[in-house]
This record gives structure tokens, sequence and C-alpha cells, in this order.
């Protein structure tokens, strides 16, 4: 893939997962307006709706994304097209998420319960007993999630990114419209007992977020007939590479299970608080901290893996260390930006999901948790995909585990020791503070491989965007106190439209300083990116020493 393609993928994935975003946090402010953010009800459907992702990613979440598209990448170079290998691979994976989407939805009480076993006596039941209705109508999309990652791959493989990006719009207005009849038929619930929900509410609600995880993969399958692409069953699994697909993912599975078991003993913590800080907050909080990520982090990384596994199919180690090298350099220039800017404006930004200041307050805490580990979350989700690349999914297991390890036993602290009301902060910050330390691992493992990678030259780039945001801040927290700043009933943090403008203003003044700031001390991943920008492509000039 060439450089001016690399920038113009980045660009469609970008593009579409900014729209995404955007409607995913319109739907999330509809639907925490609709059964607030605090609550029994609230978390519980926080919960349900969560599980049917951590089941399908103990499955398969990061197996598909390491182990597939290297593989699809060889499979193309076959003298069918690859064609045999997609249709046994879409068959095998397509009936085992049948039978763990059955299995799952059947075992919804068994599940709920091992997500809230550590709160029990002090949960609510009738909490349990709703999110466990919920959680039969949730839990289908696994399904659905898995035919939309199996799909997306595929098209990934293939260099067909835009659609992957874009079908969660589909989904986000599903939802949207989803609530918006709920609202209609029962109004807004916010307050409203766990014990006090009626099978049509559940149906309703939790109903439309399965219909739109479905609809975002019935729109890729489309997509998939319009791009030639015909699927016929096959269930002959040997003989076409997929032993050696199941033989990687072995490692990427461990990886999985041991991040999910960490979150069972997070979400059981979480379940444990008290306040304005609970499971609904911390998935609110998560969902903010994702956005830049997202459009920035993913898009940059999704097509330079697809370039990188053609690669490492060529056995051109020079290359992927090029690639590895150009991508994690051009993440921490907006994310920088991001992390802080989203702490100025966190208390603006979390009222627009909060009934008082308290709440606003509480998840402004939890978000500011999270932020702390943006740009190394994001520099670990780029330099794991040149592991998976080189078929190397042992070491990232061994990463993952040890972060693990480090941050259950830190949650369990946390829940011991931690005030009730400190305890969504509390495993966020350690989620933030652990993952840097991975991504450190991570990249001292990789520059052993790769010689080229210049891991001073990113630090040093990291310290000057961030050298460049203290007067960005400086200047964005100057100009919120002059809107009213953020104590009870100050403009910037009352109603909608004045949470609204104050993010914008102080976002555009945070924005100017800081390119003010790294054009002025001419900072070379400016250049670099405004090249891509142009059509030059991404990496086109060597990093900075």
């Amino acid at each position: 893939m060439a450089e001016r393609s690399i920038g113009r993928a980045s660009a469609a994935i970008a593009s579409g997962t900014l729209v995404s975003r955007l409607l995913g946090f319109a739907s999330a402010l509809l639907l925490w307006n609709t059964i607030g953010t605090v609550g029994g009800g609230a978390d519980s459907f926080a919960l349900a709706n969560q599980l049917p992702n951590n089941i399908y990613a103990i499955v398969a979440g990061g197996t598909l994304s390491a182990i597939i598209v290297p593989q699809i990448v060889r499979a193309l170079q076959h003298a069918d097209g690859g064609a045999a290998f997609l249709n046994r691979l879409m068959t095998l994976g397509m009936s085992i998420f049948l039978v763990v989407a059955a299995i799952a939805t059947i075992g919804a009480p068994v599940v709920v319960w091992i997500y809230t076993a550590a709160g029990r006596g002090t949960i609510d039941a009738d909490a349990v007993a709703l999110a466990t209705a919920f959680a039969y109508w949730c839990l289908p999309q696994i399904f659905f999630y898995a035919l939309y990652a199996l799909t997306g791959e595929v098209l990934n493989a293939r260099g067909v990114f835009g659609p992957y990006t874009w079908a969660p719009v589909v989904n986000n207005l599903v939802m949207i419209t989803g609530l918006v009849v709920f609202l209609f038929v029962f109004g807004g619930v916010e307050g409203v007992p766990p014990a006090e929900w009626t099978p049509g509410m559940v149906a309703l609600l939790a109903g439309g977020a399965t219909l739109g995880i479905a609809s975002q993969a019935v729109v890729l399958l489309l997509v998939w007939r319009r791009s030639g692409i015909r699927f016929r069953p096959d269930f002959h699994w040997r003989g076409t590479g997929l032993g050696q697909s199941g033989r990687l993912a072995t490692w990427t599975f461990g990886m999985i299970l041991v991040t999910q078991v960490a979150g069972i003993v997070e979400t059981n913590v979480a379940w444990t608080a008290t306040g304005d800080a609970s499971v609904a907050v911390m998935g609110i909080a998560w969902l903010i901290f994702m956005l830049p990520h997202s459009i920035v982090a993913v898009s940059i990384a999704m097509p330079y893996f697809t370039r990188m596994s053609a690669h490492a199919a060529a056995d051109d180690r020079t290359a992927i260390g090029a690639d590895l090298g150009a991508a994690p350099r051009l993440v921490p220039l907006p994310l920088t930006f991001s992390a802080i800017g989203l702490a100025v404006i966190a208390m603006p930004f979390a009222t627009l999901f909060s009934d008082t200041h308290s709440e606003a307050a509480a998840l402004t805490r939890v978000l500011w948790a999270f932020l702390v580990g943006l740009v190394g979350f994001s520099a670990l989700h780029v330099t794991l995909r040149g592991y998976y690349a080189m078929n190397d999914t042992r070491t990232p297991f061994f990463l993952q585990a040890g972060q693990s390890v480090l941050f259950m036993a830190a949650a369990i602290g946390i829940g011991v020791w931690v005030a009730p009301e400190w305890r969504a902060v509390g495993l966020a910050l350690a989620i933030s503070v652990f993952g840097i330390m991975q991504t450190i691992a991570a990249l001292a493992i990789m520059r052993r491989r790769l010689p080229g990678l210049r891991i001073r030259s990113l630090l040093g780039q990291l310290l000057w965007f961030i050298a460049a945001m203290i007067p960005a801040a400086a200047a964005g927290l100057g100009m919120l106190q002059l809107l009213g700043g953020t104590g009870d009933g100050a403009f910037p943090v009352t109603g909608f439209v004045g949470p609204a403008i104050a993010m914008v203003v102080v976002g555009i003044t945070m924005l100017a300083v800081y390119a003010a700031v790294l054009l002025v001390t001419r900072n070379p991943a400016v250049r670099e990116l405004l090249g891509s920008v142009r059509g030059r492509g991404i990496g086109s000039e060597p990093p900075v020493e």
C-alpha cells in the first residue's frame, strides 16, 4: 500500500469513526437522560449491554484483529485468491459464535452472577434481577459482533477500510430511534426503581440495542457482495491454513482471557462503589476516553496493520520497522492535545451526562483518571499491531498477563482500603498507570527486534507536545474562568447550551495556542502530518533523533 494510500485510508477511517462517535455520543446522551447515570436501572443496563462485548472478547475479540488479517493477506496469494480460506473461515467463525451466543443467552443468570458476585449483600437484588432481564436481550449481540468483525476484517485485509468504520453509524441511528420510541411510549425512567421496570420497557430498550448491532453487521454483508466477495458455507476446515491460525490464536485467546478476568474483578469492585460514581459512570467516562483513541490511533493503525502484514508475508523486517516507526510517531501529536484538552473541559463535558453538579464532578474525576493513560493506551494499540503482523502473539500475551495481574492486585486493594465513593477513580487510575507500564515494556522489547525503531525520538516528541500543551491548557483554563468557571450554577456547567458553548470556545482556544507553539518551535511531526493530509503520505520523513 503506497504512502498516499495510507494517508487516504487513515482519513476515510477517521471520518467514519468521527461521525460514528458523534452519533454514539448523541445516543449516549439520549440514553442516560432517559434512564439516568446513577441508580439500579442505569447500572443494570450498563452491565448487561457490556456483557456481549466482554464474552465476545474472551472468545475472539483480539484473535480476529491479531490473527485473521495477516492470515487473509497471505491467503490472497493463493491460486484461488483466498476464496477457500475465506469461505471456511467464515463458516467456522459463524458456527462458533452462534453456539457461544446461544449458550451465553441461556445462561444469562450465571453470567450476571459472575460480574456481581463480590457485591452480594450490598447490591440491590432487584438491580441484579433487572440486569439479568436485560442480559437475555443483549447477549445475542455476541453473534452479531462476531459477524461484523469477521466481515470487516476481511474487507480490511483486502484494503477496503471505509465500510468497517462507517457501519457503526447505522447502529447508532437504530439505537437513537429505539430510544425516541422508548421515550414516546414510556417517557423518562430516571429514578424508577429496578422492581418497577416492566417486560415491555426491558424489551424495547435492550432489544433496540441488539437490533443496532445486528444492523451494522448486515450492512457489511451487503458491502461484501458489492465488493465482489462471494460467501459459500464450507465445513471442510482442513488444509487451508486454519490450523496455523488456531495455533497463533491460542496465545491471543489467553491474553483476552486474562484481560476479561481482570475486567470481572474491576466490575465487581465498581459495583461496590457508592456515591455518584459506579458502573454506569465508568462506562460514560470510558466512552469519552475512547473518542480520540478511535479517531486517531485506530485510524492510523488499521491501514498500517494491513501493510505491515504484507511486508511480513514478504519477510521484509526493514519495511515493518519503517511502518511501525511512522505510525506511533504521529499518535502523540493529536492525543496529547486530546488528553490535556479533555481534562480542561471535562466538567462541562460531564455536565451533558449528569443531572446534578455532584454527579458531573464525580464523572469528571473518573475521566481525569482515565485520561492519564490515553497516549500510552493508543501507542500500545499501534505497537501491538507490529507484533501481530509478524505472527507473534506470545509476547503480547505475557505483556497483558503481567499488566492484568498488577491491575487485579491493585483493584482488590482498592476494594478493601479505598473509600467506596473513590473506588471508581482508583480503578480508572490503576488502568492508566499499569497500561503505561505495559506500553513501555512493549516498545522496549520491539526495539530489540527492530533496531530502526527509535524510542528516544518518540519520547522526545511526546515531551515536546506536553510542553506545548502547558500554555495551551493555561489559556483554556483562563477562558473557562472568563465564561464563569465550573462552580455549581456557572454558565459552562448549566443546561446543555452553556457546556456546549464552553467546550467549543475553550477547545478552539487551546488548539490555536497548541498549534502556534508547535509551528513556532518548528516541530517536525507537524510538517509530517500536514504532508500526509496533502497526499504525500504518512511516514515520508525520517523520525527526528
